[in-house]
């Protein structure tokens, strides 16, 4: 049928331009964080990326359940506002014929974003965190970006490399200033490799180098030519974290054998996201509904005043649930209830071509 596949296509491509759209935003706004805590030598330069993916497979439900609402939301927007769904209701087309072919194209994206939910993002989540602890088990030399002054963790030591080999083993070019005993050093050589003792600790061995060495208010300075020079290299020991710690890196099997608030509470947020998805399908038809001699910005405007309301709600209602201070039938559950309900009224007042509101309702 014409009017279904003209339709889907119509959704296809506006979903696909929505979602690189929000998952552009969203990772430009990360990426100003990620880069500004590498540039402080906080993260290294080789873990922007993974940090990156992690950050977006955990906002990937969000991102598609509201690309899913903004989708049905422009698609029949642009239909009353072309004129075109005048032509589909001369030709016995209703509103209510609506609902098929959009869920039939809305359905798969719900599947995907039930799957992100229960696995793909808690399986995101606890990656991240075992990620974000490795990383605070590198030794100081390995979040050195080449060519920036990086400041040890004991802050008596800062360190400048102009670059590693491709192994890393070998470094270039390397001046490092300590402050010992109230006299300042300054090492420089032209190379230096990476080493190990026999206790396991890590040197980085400087080859055919000079030391100064003096006080900082004076002007004395010695100097001394070497061979070899090692400089121990600091490994901060990982504080003991938990991941488990981590609600939201909780597997779904794990939140269903517990009896826990939290637990529970964790459960059935990731159940809302693929219900809450489909309830702004349902919404999205009502509230596209335009005068094609006025403009689209305030039904759309009003469209997300609805979906930012929906999903604050939903988030109140689980911080309530999490900290036991409500049932979660008395939590969750009501949030969805009042939007279905809303969806309902509003798709029966503009399935009879009525407004929102009755005009009486406006009167004294």
């Amino acid at each position: 049928m014409l009017f279904k596949t003209s339709l889907t296509k119509e959704l296809f491509y506006t979903s696909l331009s929505t979602i690189l759209i929000l998952s552009g935003v969203v990772i430009a706004q990360r990426s100003v964080y990620i880069f500004r805590l590498a540039s402080k030598g906080i993260i290294p330069n080789d873990a922007i990326d993974t940090i990156l993916v992690f950050n977006l497979l955990k906002h990937l439900p969000l991102l598609l359940s509201l690309t899913l609402f903004l989708t049905v939301l422009i698609t029949l927007t642009r239909w009353y506002k072309d004129s075109e769904m005048v032509i589909w209701f001369s030709s016995g087309v209703g509103l209510s014929k609506l609902i098929k072919p959009i869920l039939i194209f809305s359905l798969p994206i719900i599947i995907l974003i039930t799957a992100l939910s229960f696995y793909i993002s808690p399986w995101a989540i606890h990656k991240a965190e075992e990620f974000k602890k490795g990383l605070k088990s590198r030794d100081e030399l390995a979040t050195i970006t080449p060519g920036v002054f990086k400041e040890s963790r004991s802050d008596n030591r800062i360190f400048y490399v102009e670059g590693f080999s491709e192994l890393g083993n070998i470094v270039k070019n390397i001046f490092v200033q300590s402050v010992q005993n109230g006299k300042v050093g300054i090492i420089v050589a032209n190379e230096g490799v990476r080493a190990e003792n026999k206790r396991g600790e890590d040197y980085i061995i400087m080859k055919e180098g000079r030391r100064y060495e003096g006080r900082s208010n004076s002007q004395e300075f010695s100097t001394t030519d070497y061979n070899e020079y090692g400089i121990l290299i600091e490994k901060e020991t990982p504080k003991i974290i938990s991941v488990g710690e981590v609600y939201e890196a909780k597997s779904t099997l794990e939140l269903l054998a517990s009896d826990s608030s939290r637990y529970k509470a964790e459960l059935y947020w990731r159940l809302s996201l693929p219900i809450s998805a489909l309830l702004l399908v349902f919404l999205a038809i009502p509230l596209s509904v335009i005068n094609p001699r006025s403009g689209r910005s305030l039904n759309i405007i009003l469209a997300l005043l609805l979906f930012v309301i929906y999903n604050n709600l939903l988030g109140v209602s689980h911080s309530i649930v999490a900290i036991g201070n409500t049932k979660i039938l008395y939590g969750l559950w009501p949030v969805h209830l009042s939007f279905a309900v809303l969806a309902i009224y509003l798709f029966y007042r503009r399935s009879l071509n009525l407004p929102f509101f009755p005009v009486k309702f406006f009167k004294r």
